[in-house]
Protein backbone atom coordinates (compact mmCIF):
# COMPACT_ATOMS: atom_id res chain seq x y z
CA UNK A 1 0.00 0.00 0.00
CA UNK A 2 2.53 2.44 0.80
CA UNK A 3 4.19 2.01 -2.69
CA UNK A 4 1.13 3.18 -4.14
CA UNK A 5 1.52 6.26 -2.03
CA UNK A 6 4.81 6.85 -3.08
CA UNK A 7 4.46 6.52 -6.97
CA UNK A 8 1.04 8.78 -6.55
CA UNK A 9 3.22 11.35 -5.42
CA UNK A 10 5.68 11.11 -7.55
CA UNK A 11 3.34 11.26 -10.08
CA UNK A 12 1.85 14.32 -8.86
CA UNK A 13 4.98 16.10 -8.38
CA UNK A 14 6.14 15.51 -11.61
CA UNK A 15 2.38 16.34 -13.23
CA UNK A 16 2.95 19.94 -11.33
CA UNK A 17 6.55 20.19 -12.70
CA UNK A 18 5.56 19.69 -16.31
CA UNK A 19 2.78 21.97 -15.66
CA UNK A 20 4.81 25.01 -14.10
CA UNK A 21 7.33 24.94 -17.07
CA UNK A 22 4.88 25.09 -19.53
CA UNK A 23 3.56 28.03 -18.24
CA UNK A 24 6.92 29.52 -17.33
CA UNK A 25 7.87 29.13 -20.82
CA UNK A 26 5.17 30.50 -22.70
CA UNK A 27 4.82 33.62 -20.76
CA UNK A 28 8.27 34.99 -22.02
CA UNK A 29 7.31 34.05 -25.35
CA UNK A 30 8.46 37.42 -27.06
CA UNK A 31 5.58 39.34 -28.16
CA UNK A 32 4.09 38.80 -31.94
CA UNK A 33 4.57 41.97 -33.90
CA UNK A 34 2.37 42.05 -36.79
CA UNK A 35 1.05 45.16 -39.02
CA UNK A 36 -1.73 46.57 -39.19
CA UNK A 37 -2.77 45.18 -42.63
CA UNK A 38 -1.23 43.65 -46.05
CA UNK A 39 -2.72 44.07 -49.25
CA UNK A 40 -2.50 40.88 -51.62
CA UNK A 41 -1.96 41.34 -55.12
CA UNK A 42 -5.71 41.53 -57.09
CA UNK A 43 -7.17 38.03 -57.20
CA UNK A 44 -5.37 36.58 -54.86
CA UNK A 45 -6.62 34.70 -51.93
CA UNK A 46 -4.56 33.57 -49.27
CA UNK A 47 -4.26 29.58 -48.09
CA UNK A 48 -1.52 29.78 -45.42
CA UNK A 49 0.46 31.80 -43.58
CA UNK A 50 3.96 31.69 -42.12
CA UNK A 51 6.23 34.44 -40.13
CA UNK A 52 10.61 34.64 -39.66
CA UNK A 53 12.73 36.99 -38.27
CA UNK A 54 11.89 40.57 -39.72
CA UNK A 55 9.04 38.64 -42.88
CA UNK A 56 5.68 37.21 -42.84
CA UNK A 57 5.10 34.66 -45.56
CA UNK A 58 1.78 34.22 -47.56
CA UNK A 59 0.72 31.58 -49.73
CA UNK A 60 -1.70 31.86 -51.95
CA UNK A 61 -4.12 29.47 -54.10
CA UNK A 62 -2.47 30.22 -57.47
CA UNK A 63 0.87 29.04 -56.39
CA UNK A 64 2.95 31.86 -55.21
CA UNK A 65 4.33 33.09 -51.99
CA UNK A 66 4.38 36.09 -51.02
CA UNK A 67 7.15 37.68 -48.78
CA UNK A 68 6.33 40.77 -46.47
CA UNK A 69 8.21 42.89 -44.11
CA UNK A 70 6.75 42.41 -40.95
CA UNK A 71 7.36 46.35 -39.48
CA UNK A 72 6.00 48.06 -42.96
CA UNK A 73 3.66 45.35 -44.32
CA UNK A 74 5.12 46.29 -47.85
CA UNK A 75 5.67 43.11 -50.23
CA UNK A 76 9.09 42.14 -50.33
CA UNK A 77 9.40 39.59 -52.45
CA UNK A 78 7.38 36.64 -54.71
CA UNK A 79 8.15 33.33 -55.70
CA UNK A 80 6.25 31.44 -57.99
CA UNK A 81 6.33 27.83 -56.75
CA UNK A 82 5.58 25.28 -59.50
Amino acid sequence: MRLVTVLTATMILGLLVIVTLFVTRFRSAPEMVLPESITLPEGARATAFTQGTGWLAVVTADGRILIYDRQSGALRQEVKVE
